[in-house]
Order: structure tokens, then C-alpha cells, then sequence
């Protein structure tokens, strides 16, 4: 019933969108991605791949956040917007049989003070990341090694309007009653950023940007990133310390530098990246007991093992390229490698190395 729902509602939004773009209003946008992975660990491959297992090697299908959505803005007044989006997930290769998923919806106001947006959105703590991320939306985005990565529900967002064509400060605040009993430890959940630059360098050739997390997703971190072009390379350096709130134990920096060098339209990129903290997506992922997300793993035996362990040190390199076939097409590929270790009472334990290969398409309407 719910998903016959999910389904009905998604078809009317794409009715009146295709309607109201005749009619100049709402425009009407989505992605295909999809990709073929070879992985030996299947640590960081898209949740829902269908057949994958940690610890197992594959070669997989995988779809990339592949999505559709629908979005604009209307004049209430002379100086007053009202502003909507409403944009859902597409399942094409899930085994889980879920085909729409929730991804950025709400509706706000823009004037001349700023913008004001409620409903489901990144945190300003992610938005901060600007274009330093330069395999997102893949299995080797940065959340892969980073925490904090959150698409919250429930909240209210503000931007200011760009003091001297340059700063920009932006607040997360999610309403505390709507959060209780979904796994947060914290009273209080909201991010602080502060943008200088351009993250697609048009009217800047650099982008800087600080943040704050606080409670969100059960961990207070704060951030720093920068990147800068120079004719055809670009630049850039990511820095986050990242501390528990159920885990006084789990506590640490994660860093990455990175380059993209454009070569006749293909985009060469390489990345280093290192997360000390614990809190990453694939390192909890790396073996069964220790990951919070899977349903067969039981409660306290995983809080028995997280509050256990320390000096973890997770190392990962991606090296890739892009290239856009046209306008609306894109073809990529990349090869990242994951090794590690952790200590669980003083005695040192190696992550096994994951080594992915991955080759896909992603098609913009």
C-alpha cells in the first residue's frame, strides 16, 4: 500500500510538471547513473547493490543515486520568492524492492534577507564540501571516509544573502521533538558554515568554506575546505575533526588532498585521502559485527566492539577520469584502493584491502 502510494504521488508530481513546464512554471529535472563495479571486499559499494555482501568479491551493477525531481519558485511579492523542490530516488538495480526513495524536498522563502527552507535537505555542514568532492556520488564519495554526510529530515535551513558578492553564512537547525527516538544522543542538532569564493569557479577561481556540526547524526566535528583552479588544474585540501557522541573512545581527524587536471575536455583526477576517527562509512562497514547498519548484527555486541577500539587509521587512493560525451551525457571511470588497521586491547588488527574498479555513464535531464 505504501509503496503504490510512493508510486502515485511521484507519477502526479511528473504529470504537473510536464504540464506546468508548458506553462512556464515548475522545470522538471533527473539522472541516470548507472556503473559496473569490481570490488574484492564489497565495502563501498552502493547500499542496496543487489547481491552484494561484505567481505565478498563481485562484480556488480550499481546504481549511482539515479533520481527525479521537480522544482521552481514563484513571486509572492515584489520582494519576497516562494521556492520548492521535490526530488525521489530511483531504485533500478536494489534488491530491497523500495524503487522510490526521499531525497532533497522542501519549500522556503527568498528575499532580500536570505533564504529560509524547511523540510528534507543536506546540512549546511555537508553543503561546506563545495566541489572538493570530485568522485561524489559514487562508491568512492568522500562519505566513504568522512562522517557527517547528512541529508536531515525535519529542519529548518537558512542562507544569507552573499555579503560582498563573496561570504556566505548558512544554518542547520533540525526540530529536536520530530528527532527523538531516532538514535540520537543529542539535545540539541544543528550546523554552522561560513562560504568564501566560488565552488564552480565562475566569478571566483577559488572556494574556502568552514563548518560546524553539532549533534547531528551523533557526532560533533567541525571542518575546513579549499580549492582553487590555476588555468586547467584545480586543487584541494578537506579537513574534519569528528568526535562520538555514543563513543567517548571514537574520536579523530580525517583529511584529503586531491587534483583534476583537464586534458582536451577529459578530466583527470586523483585523490589521497586518510580518516583516524572510526566514525566512516567504511570502516564500520568493513566487518559484519562492527556495522550499526546491518539488521543481523546484534546491538550490544556491536556498542561492545565500537566503545572497544582505537587508533584506527584507514588509507585510501582514487585515481579516475571523466568525460562528457555531450552536453547532458558523461562517461567515468576510477580504481580506488582501502587499507587499514584499528587496536581492540592494544592488539593491532588489519582491515582486509578493498581494491574497486568501476566503470559507468550518468545521463542528466
Amino acid at each position: 500500500m505504501k509503496k503504490t502510494l510512493i508510486s502515485a504521488s511521484v507519477a502526479s508530481v511528473l504529470t504537473l510538471a510536464s504540464f506546468g513546464a508548458l506553462a512556464d512554471g515548475p522545470s522538471f529535472y533527473g539522472r541516470l547513473d548507472l556503473a559496473v563495479t569490481n570490488s574484492d571486499q564489497s565495502t563501498t559499494l552502493q547500499g542496496g547493490t543487489n547481491g552484494a555482501e561484505v567481505g565478498e568479491s563481485g562484480t556488480y551493477l550499481e546504481n549511482n543515486f539515479s533520481h527525479v525531481g521537480v522544482k521552481g519558485s514563484e513571486s509572492l511579492t515584489s520582494n519576497i520568492d516562494v521556492i520548492y523542490q521535490m526530488e525521489f530516488q530511483v531504485e533500478n538495480t536494489s534488491g530491497s524492492g523500495d524503487v522510490f526513495k526521499a531525497r532533497n524536498t522542501f519549500l522556503g522563502l527568498k528575499s532580500q534577507f536570505g533564504t529560509v527552507l524547511a523540510g528534507r535537505n543536506d546540512t549546511v555542514f555537508k553543503q561546506a564540501e563545495g566541489g572538493i568532492d570530485v568522485f561524489g556520488n559514487t562508491n568512492a564519495d568522500i562519505d566513504r571516509l568522512v562522517a557527517g554526510q547528512t541529508r536531515a529530515s525535519d529542519g529548518i535551513w537558512y542562507y544569507s544573502p552573499k555579503i560582498a558578492d563573496l561570504v556566505t553564512l548558512n544554518a542547520t537547525y533540525l526540530m529536536t521533538d520530530n528527532n527523538q527516538g531516532a538514535g540520537t544522543d543529542s539535545d540539541a542538532q544543528y550546523a554552522l558554515s561560513a562560504t568564501l569564493g566560488d565552488k564552480k569557479f565562475k566569478a571566483q577561481n577559488y572556494y574556502v568554506a568552514a563548518a560546524y556540526n553539532k549533534g547531528i547524526s551523533n557526532i560533533d566535528a567541525y571542518r575546513a575546505v579549499a580549492q582553487a583552479k590555476f588555468g586547467d588544474f584545480k586543487v584541494g585540501g578537506f579537513f574534519q575533526d569528528t568526535e562520538s557522541q555514543k563513543y567517548d573512545n571514537l574520536e579523530g581527524n580525517t583529511y584529503f588532498v586531491n587534483a583534476v587536471y583537464n586534458l582536451n575536455g577529459v578530466n583527470l583526477k586523483v585523490q589521497y585521502g586518510v580518516d583516524e576517527s572510526g566514525l566512516s562509512k567504511y570502516f564500520t562497514g568493513s566487518f559484519g559485527v562492527i556495522n550499526p547498519n546491518d539488521p543481523d548484527t546484534d546491538a550490544n555486541e556491536t556498542n561492545a566492539v565500537l566503545a572497544s577500539i582505537s587508533d584506527v587509521n584507514v588509507q585510501n587512493i582514487t585515481v579516475g577520469a571523466d568525460y562528457k560525451i555531450s552536453k547532458s551525457t558523461m562517461v567515468y571511470g576510477h580504481y580506488a584502493m582501502y587499507s587499514g588497521d584499528y587496536k581492540i586491547a592494544n592488539a593491532k588488527i588489519d582491515l582486509e584491502d578493498d581494491n574497486v574498479f568501476t566503470i559507468g555513464m550518468r545521463y542528466n535531464f
